[in-house]
C-alpha cells in the first residue's frame, strides 16, 4: 500500500481543519482554563458536560454555533459559582479589572491587572 500524495500540510484531511481552533485568543484561555480546573478535580466531564449542555441549549443561542465560546466561558462561571469556588459578581469584578488595565496600557505594553487605575497601591 502506498501513501498519498501529499498536498501540502493537511493532506488527507477534510477542508477546514487545518484552520484555526480558536477565532479568538480568550476561547483559548478558557478552554485551557476549564482543562486546567478539572485537572485540578474541581469539577467531573460529566459536571462540566451538563453545564455545558444547559447553555447551548438555552433560547437565543445562535443556530450556527458563532457563540459558542459564549456559551463555554458562561458554563465554566456558573459551574465555579455553583461550587461556591469564584462567585459571579466576584469573575464579573476582576473581569472589569482586567479591562480597566487594558484601557489604561500603553499600546505595546504588556497588560497587568496593577495597570487598572482602581486598584489599590
Amino acid at each position: 500500500m502506498s501513501r498519498p500524495e501529499a498536498k501540502g500540510s493537511a493532506a488527507g484531511l477534510p477542508a477546514g481543519l487545518d484552520a484555526p481552533v480558536f477565532a479568538e485568543p480568550w476561547q483559548a484561555e478558557a478552554f485551557a482554563m476549564t482543562v486546567a480546573l478539572h485537572d485540578k478535580g474541581l469539577f467531573s466531564w460529566g459536571e462540566w458536560a451538563d453545564a455545558l449542555s444547559a447553555e447551548v441549549k438555552k433560547p437565543g443561542a445562535a443556530a450556527d454555533g458563532h457563540d459558542y465560546y459564549e456559551h463555554w466561558l458562561a458554563a465554566l462561571e456558573n459551574l465555579l459559582a455553583s461550587k461556591g469556588l469564584a462567585a459571579k459578581p466576584d469573575v464579573d469584578a476582576m473581569a472589569q479589572a482586567w479591562e480597566r488595565a487594558a484601557h489604561a496600557t500603553p499600546h505595546g505594553k504588556p497588560i497587568l491587572l496593577e495597570n487598572d487605575p482602581r486598584a489599590a497601591n
